[in-house]
């Protein structure tokens, strides 16, 4: 798909993080997160090791006027936590759909953050999409209960590549109808 101009994001609130546009200042946590391995490794994009200047390219494109892609910070200072926990993805296709794609830092796995952050997103609708579609590694299950939690609905294993891993990696495919 072409890449187009779009309007500013918008920013979505939950109850413990805002879902906000991607900043400068964001460079800082955004490196050390992205430079985990295995934050890298459950990424289809993420170079490991990351190479320098990656964080502040990955933010120009973010904030690029003309984009396919919708990319928020998960920002939980709000409760005390940090600028950015997380990253959560909207990648804009064809007839009305959408792709998620999301990572939370491992200081904050398993506390639900991803979950509420793709939950709000859905909610919120910021591409109007009517079907949004997400992939995870197999090796991931985590990633997946968050979206079976969301109401996402498997379609199917399939495989994509990942940078970090310099390979194709099985992945399960889903999809959540807002019609």
């Amino acid at each position: 798909m072409k890449a187009e101009t779009i309007d500013p994001q918008i920013t979505v609130t939950t109850q413990r993080c805002v879902l906000r546009p991607l900043r400068r200042s964001d460079a800082g946590l955004l490196a050390m997160y992205m430079g985990d391995e295995r934050v890298a490794r459950a990424t289809q994009s993420v170079p490991h090791p990351l190479p320098p200047g990656t964080t502040e390219a990955f933010i120009d494109r973010a904030t690029a006027p003309r984009r396919n892609h919708d990319i928020w910070a998960l920002d939980g200072s709000a409760i005390g936590l940090p600028d950015v926990v997380g990253l959560i993805a909207l990648n804009r296709m064809d007839r009305d759909q959408s792709e998620i794609t999301y990572w939370v830092a491992p200081a904050f796995w398993n506390t639900g953050l991803a979950s509420e952050a793709v939950r709000a997103l859905v909610e919120a609708r910021p591409q109007g999409a009517r079907t949004i579609f997400g992939a995870v590694f197999q090796d991931n299950p985590a990633s997946a209960r968050v979206l079976t939690n969301c109401g996402f609905t498997y379609l199917g294993d399939a495989e994509s590549y990942s940078v970090a891993r310099g390979a194709t990696v099985p992945t399960w495919t889903y999809a959540l109808s807002l019609e």
